[in-house]
């Protein structure tokens, strides 16, 4: 129970503790909507580049978090 826990603080601290995760993903989400709504981006294409980017900034984090955590 114990490991359980440490895991889900560790995964709640991880989006919590970083403010920029949070900020880039509704930035995103905002030029991806803007893109479908106003310009000629296909909603597939929009759900591609959202998937695409949230990845990109998940694994930007916890590239980031892992830097922090070495040193």
């Amino acid at each position: 129970m114990t490991t359980l826990r440490a895991i889900f603080s560790e995964l709640l601290h991880l989006f919590i503790d970083d403010s920029s995760l949070a900020l880039l993903v509704v930035i995103l989400i905002a030029l991806v909507a803007a893109g479908v709504k106003l310009l000629v981006v296909p909603p597939l294409g929009g759900a591609v580049l959202l998937l695409a980017g949230c990845i990109a900034i998940l694994a930007d984090s916890l590239r980031r978090a892992a830097a922090k955590r070495r040193g």
